[in-house]
């Protein structure tokens, strides 16, 4: 077995049978009276064999990476000895810290569609390229990614599909190769007065200001360069879902028009 791992990696080639995937519908929690398709988790059941070379895979590009500290510190998910409270932590200290300055900030969460089935895979080898990861981890995505298969069994109906873009929910790759898209996000050339935090697809973005107008128009600025990314790599945000507040040490109750794809963002007191 140790053999047939090291050939593989040596290779390059991630084995055919290995490559296919049986899909279980899981109904997201409170979705459960909705018709929209939307409603289910899409599980892949994937082949011990190809998970253990998946494992092999990740834990050596994740070296790579971490250990020449080439992922932007402002993700939380996924990554060594980050967790959602770290996250939480970095959020309460940029809001903080600009109250205590007298500045107000507008955070803005914004909510990806279908974040990990929408992954393009050109962009995670191009990725993987520039982050001059060994030229044998490169070529083994390449065919990791090659002529994978779906099934999806439903009552006395199977259908297959060939799978063309996106990280199965449930392989071992499919977390390290988010980092890897994301990442060239956290990059983007921001604003000094802005901070953006991620867990894993999750997006806060925060904009200082004097004043609610000031953020206003920093915050409209940096989401039009995370909206340029975002056509580049294929990923879409959801309008619906993704949310601005203003926070303020002073009684103020100046509306704020934050906007994303051309419609103005909901604005709320509270955000989960």
């Amino acid at each position: 077995m140790t053999e047939i791992y090291n050939e593989c990696l040596r290779k390059g080639y991630f084995p055919k049978q290995w490559k296919c995937s049986i899909i279980i519908p899981i109904v997201k929690p409170g979705k459960e009276g909705s018709t929209e398709v939307t409603k289910y988790r899409l599980i892949n059941l994937l082949n011990v064999g190809g998970l253990v070379l998946e494992k092999l895979l990740i834990d050596r590009i994740n070296h790579h990476v971490f250990s020449n500290s080439l992922l932007n510190e402002n993700q939380y998910g996924f990554f060594p000895q980050k967790t959602t409270v770290g996250a939480a932590l970095a959020t309460k200290g940029f809001i903080w810290k600009n109250l205590q300055q007298k500045n107000c900030v507008i955070m803005v969460s914004l909510d990806v569609r279908g974040a990990f089935d929408t992954a393009l895979w050109s962009s995670i080898l191009c990725n993987l390229r520039d982050l001059r990861c060994p030229k044998y981890m490169c070529v083994l995505s390449l065919n990791y990614f090659r002529a994978r298969l779906a099934t999806l069994h439903a009552n006395t109906h199977t259908v297959r599909r060939t799978v063309t873009k996106g990280c199965p929910q449930g392989s071992c790759c499919g977390p390290g190769f988010w980092n890897i898209v994301y990442n060239t996000l956290l990059n983007l050339d921001f604003s000094s007065h802005t901070k953006v935090v991620a867990f894993a697809d999750d997006l806060t973005i925060m904009m200082k200001g004097n004043t609610p107008s000031e953020a206003e128009v920093f915050a409209n600025s940096d989401i039009a360069k995370i909206k340029k990314w975002a056509k580049e790599n294929k990923i879409q945000f959801s309008e619906n879902k993704s949310k601005a507040m203003l926070i303020t040490g002073k009684r103020n109750n100046e509306n704020i028009n934050i906007y994303l794809n051309n419609r103005r963002l909901d604005v709320v007191k509270e955000m989960k």
